[in-house]
Protein backbone atom coordinates (compact mmCIF):
# COMPACT_ATOMS: atom_id res chain seq x y z
CA UNK A 1 0.00 0.00 0.00
CA UNK A 2 1.24 3.44 -0.80
CA UNK A 3 0.98 6.22 1.75
CA UNK A 4 -2.69 6.94 2.44
CA UNK A 5 -5.81 4.88 3.08
CA UNK A 6 -8.49 2.93 1.21
CA UNK A 7 -12.17 3.82 1.44
CA UNK A 8 -14.79 1.15 2.09
CA UNK A 9 -16.68 -0.59 -0.70
CA UNK A 10 -19.64 1.79 -0.25
CA UNK A 11 -17.34 4.48 -1.66
CA UNK A 12 -15.84 2.41 -4.46
CA UNK A 13 -12.89 1.01 -2.46
CA UNK A 14 -10.64 3.72 -3.82
CA UNK A 15 -7.07 4.30 -2.63
CA UNK A 16 -6.69 7.86 -1.35
CA UNK A 17 -3.29 9.52 -1.15
CA UNK A 18 -2.91 12.74 0.85
CA UNK A 19 -0.98 15.74 -0.46
CA UNK A 20 2.75 15.82 0.21
CA UNK A 21 2.28 18.24 3.10
CA UNK A 22 1.35 15.37 5.48
CA UNK A 23 2.54 16.19 9.01
CA UNK A 24 2.62 14.33 12.31
CA UNK A 25 2.74 15.80 15.80
CA UNK A 26 3.58 13.68 18.82
CA UNK A 27 3.11 14.42 22.50
CA UNK A 28 4.12 11.99 25.26
CA UNK A 29 1.62 11.47 28.09
CA UNK A 30 3.57 11.62 31.34
CA UNK A 31 2.78 11.33 35.05
CA UNK A 32 4.75 14.15 36.64
CA UNK A 33 5.43 14.68 40.31
CA UNK A 34 7.18 17.94 41.22
CA UNK A 35 8.62 18.81 44.59
CA UNK A 36 9.32 22.13 46.29
CA UNK A 37 13.08 21.93 45.83
CA UNK A 38 12.78 21.67 42.01
CA UNK A 39 13.16 17.89 41.96
CA UNK A 40 10.71 16.01 39.72
CA UNK A 41 9.85 12.44 38.80
CA UNK A 42 8.40 11.40 35.45
CA UNK A 43 6.74 8.16 34.34
CA UNK A 44 5.08 7.30 31.01
CA UNK A 45 1.27 7.18 31.29
CA UNK A 46 0.29 3.73 30.03
CA UNK A 47 1.67 1.33 27.44
CA UNK A 48 1.05 3.55 24.41
CA UNK A 49 2.02 6.84 25.99
CA UNK A 50 2.69 8.93 22.89
CA UNK A 51 -0.31 10.76 21.45
CA UNK A 52 0.04 11.21 17.67
CA UNK A 53 -2.00 13.43 15.36
CA UNK A 54 -1.62 13.48 11.56
CA UNK A 55 -2.63 16.59 9.62
CA UNK A 56 -3.55 15.65 6.08
CA UNK A 57 -4.88 17.59 3.13
CA UNK A 58 -6.42 16.67 -0.18
CA UNK A 59 -6.07 19.78 -2.30
CA UNK A 60 -7.74 20.90 -5.52
CA UNK A 61 -9.35 17.60 -6.45
CA UNK A 62 -12.49 16.87 -8.36
CA UNK A 63 -15.83 17.31 -6.65
CA UNK A 64 -16.50 13.56 -6.93
CA UNK A 65 -13.24 12.58 -5.19
CA UNK A 66 -13.71 15.07 -2.34
CA UNK A 67 -17.35 14.00 -1.97
CA UNK A 68 -16.17 10.38 -1.62
CA UNK A 69 -13.50 11.32 0.95
CA UNK A 70 -15.90 13.44 3.02
CA UNK A 71 -18.65 10.83 2.69
CA UNK A 72 -16.23 8.18 3.96
CA UNK A 73 -15.29 10.34 6.97
CA UNK A 74 -18.99 11.04 7.63
CA UNK A 75 -19.76 7.30 7.55
CA UNK A 76 -17.10 6.63 10.21
CA UNK A 77 -18.77 9.19 12.52
CA UNK A 78 -15.45 9.96 14.25
CA UNK A 79 -15.53 6.66 16.16
CA UNK A 80 -14.63 3.92 13.68
CA UNK A 81 -10.90 3.39 13.19
CA UNK A 82 -9.31 2.72 9.81
CA UNK A 83 -5.84 1.85 8.57
CA UNK A 84 -3.56 4.70 7.50
CA UNK A 85 -0.19 4.02 5.89
CA UNK A 86 2.53 6.53 6.77
CA UNK A 87 6.20 6.99 5.91
CA UNK A 88 8.51 5.19 8.35
CA UNK A 89 12.24 5.17 7.67
CA UNK A 90 12.70 2.55 10.41
CA UNK A 91 10.68 0.02 8.36
CA UNK A 92 13.41 -1.48 6.17
CA UNK A 93 12.12 -4.87 5.05
CA UNK A 94 8.91 -6.27 3.63
CA UNK A 95 6.70 -7.72 6.37
CA UNK A 96 3.41 -9.09 5.10
CA UNK A 97 1.72 -6.25 3.24
CA UNK A 98 4.12 -3.58 4.50
CA UNK A 99 6.73 -2.18 2.17
CA UNK A 100 10.12 -0.70 3.00
CA UNK A 101 9.85 2.83 4.37
CA UNK A 102 6.16 2.59 5.31
CA UNK A 103 4.08 1.37 8.24
CA UNK A 104 0.33 1.15 8.84
CA UNK A 105 -1.34 2.56 11.96
CA UNK A 106 -4.96 2.71 13.16
CA UNK A 107 -6.50 6.18 13.19
CA UNK A 108 -9.84 7.91 13.67
CA UNK A 109 -10.89 11.06 11.86
CA UNK A 110 -12.94 13.27 14.15
CA UNK A 111 -12.02 16.63 12.63
CA UNK A 112 -12.26 17.48 8.90
CA UNK A 113 -13.35 20.36 6.69
CA UNK A 114 -14.10 21.04 3.03
CA UNK A 115 -13.29 24.12 0.98
CA UNK A 116 -14.88 24.87 -2.35
CA UNK A 117 -11.96 26.14 -4.43
CA UNK A 118 -13.42 26.90 -7.85
CA UNK A 119 -15.81 25.28 -10.27
CA UNK A 120 -15.89 21.53 -9.69
CA UNK A 121 -12.60 21.48 -7.72
CA UNK A 122 -12.72 21.14 -3.95
CA UNK A 123 -10.22 20.57 -1.14
CA UNK A 124 -10.42 18.79 2.19
CA UNK A 125 -8.24 18.93 5.28
CA UNK A 126 -8.44 16.50 8.18
CA UNK A 127 -6.83 15.48 11.44
CA UNK A 128 -6.26 11.79 12.06
CA UNK A 129 -5.72 10.74 15.66
CA UNK A 130 -3.79 7.52 16.22
CA UNK A 131 -5.60 4.91 18.30
CA UNK A 132 -4.36 1.65 19.76
CA UNK A 133 -6.83 -1.19 19.31
CA UNK A 134 -7.02 -4.63 17.78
Amino acid sequence: MAIGFTTSSAFGSRAIRPDKSLSRSSKPKVHLATFGDGYEQRLPDGINSIKQVFNVSFGTRTKEEIDDIVGYFDSLKGVTAFNFTIPDSNQTSDVGSLTAGETTVKVVCDDFSTSYDYGDFYSCSAKFRRVYEA
